[in-house]
């Protein structure tokens, strides 16, 4: 007998009896992943807790296991996309329970739970519901949380779930399990078994300057690593800072309905994306494929960030309604603009200026609506430019659902009017037909960039009562021009 094999027999010899049918019981032990069945898996196991050690850290270990082998301490033979896609969107799903997630390739993940006990409950509950997210996704994993990375996947791989929190209690789950679940080299374990060595606790008790010498300091510092007597790093998921999917229907979409109805998994899929950054996108990329025209290009930009799939979509909806398909379509990708803080707010006791109440959604939705339905371009808004030339004193900006910052223009000595024209005007009989109000107010600068000006800006009243503003050319011929009118 291999050691290999040795090691799967002890392994099955010692495995934790709990509780449970005998169907559950197979069920956790079945060597093929698929979904899990309607009644859905047992609870998590009560806690091993300890009053005299608490560790700082809880790794919780997910294991896929592979149908290439039914030895759960040899390394499975998954295909590397396969196993790539399986461990990223287990990655995914953890990040919405940690910020501390890296991938064991290539069939297990693990992240680090402690700081999120009181947020779901403790440790059994969130167990509990990471192996329910896990399992709507389609997942029967061995999983396992212990305070080491390294201890967590060799339970999961024994497929003991067990949840131990304190290290005191770690070694003696370890000790009876086959040491082939660390996955050294076959020459060092086959050393080993042949000396008797064929457990963690036979190896654990080993002398260490021994152990060191004749197998090297490596696999000692794993054995350290394995009861926590030396860290081990780990090295974190990198997150995708931009959300990209693509759906390649089954048939040509030949109407904007079914496109819609194509999106919808994406924009879930995306909704899914920025709730586990807590972020949300002000721009939103929709690019159609065709046959044998060119790709149909849609940008939705957003007021304010948003994370919610159905705002998303019925943004959408307005703008396809605008366009006609100019051949059916074949593929649908998204894309997302950079990703930004979201700041979840509630809604004021008070209606939107009503006693003191601030700015409402509503701002916000209407531009968006006005965007969808008219184009982004036609939709804008201003903001001011420190200029002392009025026509150049302002400029186009985003539209902002944001009341203007009270930073007070102090070189703003007279009034100004809102209304200017987009050429000043001559006046012909000024200012005989004018009663000057106020002024003048020079304005004299631009001589660094070709546009010198050079005025006497007044606050008139002509004929028929109406404010206007005037300006008086200091250079010769000293000609008048309207330039605003007052409100």
């Amino acid at each position: 007998m291999s050691p290999r094999e040795r090691a799967s027999s002890v392994t099955r010899a010692f495995r934790a009896p709990r509780q449970g049918t005998s169907a559950q019981i197979s069920s956790r032990n079945a060597s093929t992943p698929r979904a899990l069945t309607s009644g859905g898996p047992p609870d998590p196991p009560l806690p091993l807790e300890s009053l005299f050690d608490a560790a700082p850290e809880a790794w919780v270990a997910l294991h896929v296991r592979s149908t290439s082998t039914n030895d759960i301490a040899v390394a499975p033979t998954i295909a590397s996309s396969e196993s790539a896609a399986a461990l990223a969107h287990l990655a995914e799903i953890a990040g919405g329970f940690t910020s501390r997630v890296s991938l064991e390739p290539p069939d297990a993940v693990l992240l680090e739970v402690r700081g999120s006990f009181r947020l779901f409950g403790g440790a059994q509950r969130l167990c509990r519901q990471l192996l329910d997210r896990c399992g709507a996704a389609g997942y029967a994993l061995h999983w396992s949380l212990a305070p080491t990375p390294l201890a967590a996947i060799v339970l999961a791989r024994a497929g003991q779930g067990a949840i131990v929190l304190a290290r005191d209690r770690l070694v003696g789950l370890l000790a009876p399990l086959p040491l082939a679940l660390l996955r050294w080299p076959d020459d060092a374990l086959e050393r080993l078994d042949s000396v008797g060595v064929r457990t963690l606790g036979a190896a654990l008790r080993l002398p260490r300057a021994g152990f060191a010498r004749r197998f090297g300091p490596k696999l000692l510092l794993t054995l350290d690593q394995l009861t926590g007597a030396a860290p081990e790093l780990r090295r974190p998921v990198a997150r995708r800072e931009r959300f990209r999917a693509q759906v390649e229907p089954a048939f040509e979409l030949q109407t904007v309905a079914l496109v819609l109805q194509h999106l919808e998994p994406l924009l879930d899929e995306l909704e899914r994306f920025l709730r586990v950054r807590q972020s949300g996108i002000d721009w939103l990329k929709l690019r159609l494929q065709h046959r044998s025209h060119p790709p149909t290009r849609l940008d939705l930009r957003l007021a304010t960030a948003e994370l919610q799939a159905s705002h998303f979509a019925e943004l959408l909806s307005l703008q396809l309604s605008r366009i006609t398909l100019p051949a059916p379509v074949l593929r649908c990708e998204l894309r997302s603009g950079v990703l930004q803080a979201f700041v979840a707010q509630s809604e004021s006791v008070w209606r939107p200026g009503e006693h003191g109440g601030g700015a409402g959604r509503e701002s916000p939705a209407l531009i968006e609506r006005l965007r969808a339905r008219l184009g982004s371009d036609a939709v804008y808004g201003l903001c001011l430019v420190p200029e002392h030339r009025p026509e150049r004193a302002f400029g186009i900006a985003e539209p902002s659902a944001a009341p203007p910052r009270s930073t007070a223009q102090t070189w703003w000595t007279a009034r100004r009017p809102l209304w200017l024209l987009r050429e000043p005007e001559v006046l012909i009989d000024a200012p005989q037909g004018l009663q000057l109000l106020e002024g003048p107010e020079r304005i004299e600068t631009g001589w660094w960039d070709g546009r010198e000006v050079a005025r006497d800006y007044y606050v008139a009243r002509d004929g028929s009562g109406a404010e206007i503003w005037v300006y008086r050319e200091r250079l010769p011929p000293h000609a008048w021009y309207l330039h605003g009118v007052f409100g």
